[in-house]
């Protein structure tokens, strides 16, 4: 039996802040587009510091901007070698915020994410992000432990 065919989603949004869950979250939207030919678009977002004061916010803004493109490298190279289209985006801003602000933007037709966070919380519990994304999303959330 094969994998399954992800037929109605053609533009996927993964939500990846490089935790393990969002690693996994990734590997699963890979094999969605891959099935579906869809478009995968990979979202990270920066979460400034709060209060945000001028040096600290440019220092966090540069590093983690840095993170992420060296993040993005390989998920291009994979999508390339897939023939899946492939964006990379980074926010700034309150996660659940952005990720919700730019599925409707690019019209998803399903968000996939991790169970939570880098956030260290208790095993039974979805991170913050997630329960709102599930919450106020305007198309299907795929959650993946």
């Amino acid at each position: 039996m094969g994998s399954p065919v992800f037929v109605g989603f053609q533009r996927i949004l993964v939500a990846f802040d490089g935790s393990p869950h969002a690693e996994h979250a990734l590997n699963v939207a890979f094999s969605m587009a891959g099935d579906a030919k869809a478009k995968l678009l990979v979202l990270s977002v920066i979460r400034p510091p709060e209060p945000a004061e001028s040096a600290e916010f440019h220092t966090v803004l540069d590093d983690e901007s840095e993170r992420f493109e060296h993040s993005f490298v390989p998920m291009r190279d994979r999508a390339k070698e897939k023939e899946i289209e492939l964006e990379t985006e980074i926010a700034v801003g309150r996660p659940a915020e952005q990720i919700l602000r730019v599925a409707d933007k690019m019209r998803a037709s399903v968000i996939v994410m991790g169970k939570r966070s880098h956030a260290i919380l208790h095993r039974w519990m979805l991170g913050s992000n997630t329960e709102r994304v599930l919450k106020y999303a305007r198309c299907p959330v795929m959650i993946v432990h």
